[in-house]
């Protein structure tokens, strides 16, 4: 499968990058210039609260990547309710209004099981993804918004690879290190 906007990156077990170890990446935008993506399973311990004022709720914030984490960004699945949201695919929704996001999460609209923010974003220039593709760093398949918004992203690498089957069922039982094997 080839990768393309809307598709799930997973980090091949043996990838080697520290920053992508075990990580799953909704490519939000795929095209000649470049890739723009999220780590979905990248979690810290902050809250949208904690970075944003005047917002009332305890979204957990994500780490989307390792460029610009002054940067927030996120993905959601309101559809339409937001003015601007970019649709990938799948029920699942990129950016717009965040002003029209934070009102919706002060009036108790929305939870964590409808929208996951995140600080920073994966980026690759003109052809590096189709390098690291090349490379076999990546194992590409495709999502939709139930299993990016109610899959714990502490399950998120496994689960994905187990839901693929086969070969990839295998892959998911493959340890963090080998040499503890």
């Amino acid at each position: 499968m080839k990768a393309g906007k809307g598709k799930l990156l997973i980090a091949e077990p043996f990838l080697g990058d520290p920053n992508f170890e075990r990580s799953v990446v909704l490519l939000c935008e795929h095209n000649a210039q470049g890739s723009f993506g999220l780590v979905l399973n990248q979690t810290t311990n902050l809250h949208l609260d904690d970075v944003i004022e005047n917002v009332y709720g305890e979204l957990p914030l994500f780490i989307g990547g390792p460029v610009e984490q002054n940067t927030l960004h996120f993905i959601h699945r309101l559809g339409n309710q937001i003015e601007g949201a970019v649709d990938i695919g799948n029920g699942i929704y990129w950016s717009g209004d965040f002003e029209n996001i934070k009102t919706l999460i002060n009036i108790g609209k929305v939870s964590e099981k409808d929208i996951r923010l995140f600080i920073g974003y994966s980026g690759w220039s003109a052809g590096q993804l189709a390098d690291e593709m090349n490379r076999n760093s990546w194992i590409v398949s495709e999502t939709d918004a139930h299993f990016i918004f109610d899959t714990p992203a502490d399950q998120f690498w496994r689960a994905i690879l187990k839901r693929m089957g086969g070969e990839y069922k295998v892959l998911s039982n493959y340890p963090t290190d080998p040499r503890l094997n």
